[in-house]
């Protein structure tokens, strides 16, 4: 790749933002609670609100870059983000927490969404692999987070996390700030039309689905896990540990996907990622219908879906995208809004049946694998309408 290491450096780390900052804080609830003097409820229900902001900040700031261009639109967003983070440090009151943490969620879409779209605009040569090197590392923010979080909580507090990612919200600020301004070109198309050709193109509709999908099996699977180790009689440490494979199994998908995208290109390694989802998907429903003493019949294959998952997320993403050059940051918008809505949906079906969250977590992701194959035949039959009307165009020419 051409592109720079400090510029991929930035760009991972405008991916990986809103990851952390939905993570670092969860090892100091307890200690919040304390201080706000209220319930685990209010303190959970700021991670709950988080979330409803992502998924509303999403479009709008998409909208805004394709309009006003993706530096000013960028910027705008990292210093709502970083206000927000030093309010909250500040805070003491559950109003405020709950306030706060919405704004710093509406902040951060913008870095969420707005990278996806430089990606394509900036590096549409290279936004494949691109997309291959940095979705990986997006899944360490999870893992690492929390630590990071218990340490800067032990030694100085909660206050501290929030704190810290002011820090990071200056530093790319200046950053921002520092990167090249291309000109914005006029745009000719509105709001409505954009969303309209989105939302009628099987290309983008099919691979977001595929992407939406993929991503509410992972949603099934996390939210399920902790409630069928603890009925299996697994303590707190184990349900941590349980969560590495599947990280090294993400990033490992991701590496494997990206050499082999390189070597036989992504149609082919696409079907065969689908192939594999697949074939876990139907082991995990067929295995979370029996009576297990151990919690490894679930995570192994589950571990094959990460795998898959971390190659497929950067193909179908560019693809997507890539779909809609005119537009990018509204479709990295409306994908991402997307993708958390499915993702919800699929985890509040595991949470509402909670105590059965063995047999419903495999019926969930069963669910989700049909989705895929729905998503990837939207976009096949979108491919073979293309590839008419280029067959078409060229008996015209001659």
């Amino acid at each position: 790749m051409n592109i720079s290491k400090i510029q991929l450096f930035y760009l991972a780390s405008l991916s990986m933002l809103g990851f952390i900052a939905t993570d670092m804080y969860l090892p100091a609830f307890k200690a919040m609670e304390s201080d706000f003097a209220t319930g685990p409820e209010q303190i959970a229900l700021s991670l709950t609100v988080f979330l409803v902001g992502m998924a509303v900040g999403q479009l709008s700031w998409g909208l805004a870059s394709d309009k006003f261009g993706h530096k000013n639109t960028l910027a705008a967003g990292l210093g709502l983000f970083t206000l927000a983070s030093l309010g909250l440090a500040f805070s003491d009151q559950v109003w405020q927490l709950l306030t706060l943490r919405f704004i710093q969620a509406i902040g951060v879409c913008a870095p969420a969404v707005i990278w996806q779209a430089m990606v394509i605009k900036r590096h549409a040569s290279q936004s494949q692999q691109i997309f291959a090197t940095i979705m990986p590392l997006v899944a360490l923010s999870p893992a690492l987070a929390p630590q990071l979080g218990v340490l800067l909580s032990d030694l100085w507090g909660w206050q501290s996390i929030f704190i810290t990612l002011t820090i990071v919200g200056l530093v790319l600020i200046t950053a921002t700030i520092a990167q090249d301004n291309p000109k914005q070109q006029e745009k000719k198309s509105t709001v409505g039309a954009d969303i309209k050709a989105l939302l009628t193109s099987k290309t983008y509709v099919g691979n977001v689905t595929i992407f939406a999908t993929a991503s509410a099996a992972f949603f099934a699977y996390l939210t399920g896990m902790p409630e069928i180790m603890a009925q299996l009689g697994y303590d707190a440490r184990d349900i941590g540990l349980s969560f590495i494979p599947q990280t090294i199994a993400f990033m490992a998908g991701g590496y494997i996907g990206k050499k082999c995208v390189a070597k036989y290109g992504d149609e082919s390694v696409l079907r065969i990622l689908i192939g594999l989802f697949s074939l876990a998907s139907v082991t995990i429903f067929a295995t979370s219908q029996w009576q297990l003493s151990s919690i490894w019949p679930i995570l192994a294959p589950f571990c094959l879906i990460a795998v898959a998952n971390g190659a497929l997320y950067p193909i179908v993403v560019n693809r997507a995208l890539a779909s809609a050059k005119q537009s990018p940051a509204t479709a990295a918008g409306l994908q991402n809004s997307l993708q958390i809505c499915i993702s919800s949906l699929s985890s509040a079906l595991v949470a509402a049946m909670a105590s059965q969250a063995q047999t419903v977590t495999g019926i969930a992701i069963l669910i989700c694998m049909v989705g895929l194959w729905i998503g990837y035949w939207l976009s096949a039959r979108r491919t073979d309408v293309e590839k008419e009307m280029d067959n078409s165009t060229a008996v015209t020419e001659k």
